[in-house]
């Protein structure tokens, strides 16, 4: 389930890329398939243990590379690398977490390299609305979300910082449906049978084209998340 677009972020084999808040790694599985050598980072341990696992699992069945990877904490607000160390960085659904979104902007500008290719998401403001609507504990639960962004204000936050932005997509219109569904039962809820059916409605998802045809043109709609695509200039 990947949210940003790797053709169109341009990843070839052997640059060196930076997955910056990666979760379980999908992006970074990503990367290691297409020959990059990925860094995942993380502040939340147990994303990181099963991105390494999954990252390990994956190495066993490449059997013609040799897949380069290192999975480490760190801080979006102070990176641990040298100026200009990567070709390619994906920030998703990490904004709208930090204090300081002009500070971690600037620090992924720092580390990206000269004409190098980054691409942030963010949650979309309408489906943002919507589950702030349906339920007080979306906005209050601890480690969510402290901002919400228009496309535009994502957009300026990253010339500002010297980013060119190129091109911009929406993706998981179904994953919209998703979190409206939980917030109507309630977050705290992941049992509940409406919530389970449809997870596995979306896990259906990943294995057939006509689903994922369909998301697409819902995306037009009611995306979840926006990605914004720039280069440093």
């Amino acid at each position: 389930m990947l949210t940003v677009d790797f053709d169109r972020l341009a990843v070839k084999k052997g640059d060196i890329a930076l997955d910056a808040g990666c979760g379980f790694g999908r992006h970074s599985l990503e990367f290691v398939s297409r020959g990059a050598t990925v860094y995942s980072m993380d502040m939340d341990m147990e994303s990181l243990r099963k991105t390494r696992f999954s990252l390990t699992e994956m190495k066993k069945h490449l059997k013609n590379s040799m897949p380069r990877y290192l999975v480490h904490s760190g801080d979006a607000l102070n990176l641990p690398f040298k100026d200009e160390s990567f070709d390619r960085i994906i920030c998703s659904e990490v904004m709208e977490h930090v204090r300081d979104d002009d500070l971690a902007c600037r620090e992924l500008a720092r580390v990206l390299k000269k004409n190098g290719r980054i691409a942030i998401t963010v949650p979309t403001v309408f489906s943002e609305h919507i589950y702030d609507l349906l339920t007080y504990e979306y906005y209050t639960s601890p480690g969510g979300h402290i901002r919400r962004y228009f496309p535009g204000e994502l957009a300026a936050l990253m010339r500002r910082n010297g980013l060119e932005v190129y091109a911009i997509g929406f993706k998981h219109a179904f994953h919209t449906i998703w979190w409206m569904i939980r917030s109507v039962v309630g977050l705290h809820l992941s049992g509940h049978p409406i919530t389970k059916a449809y997870h596995k409605f979306l896990h259906l998802g990943l294995y057939s084209n006509m689903v994922r045809k369909a998301e697409s043109f819902f995306d037009y709609f009611f995306p979840k998340s926006v990605v914004i695509y720039a280069w440093k200039r």
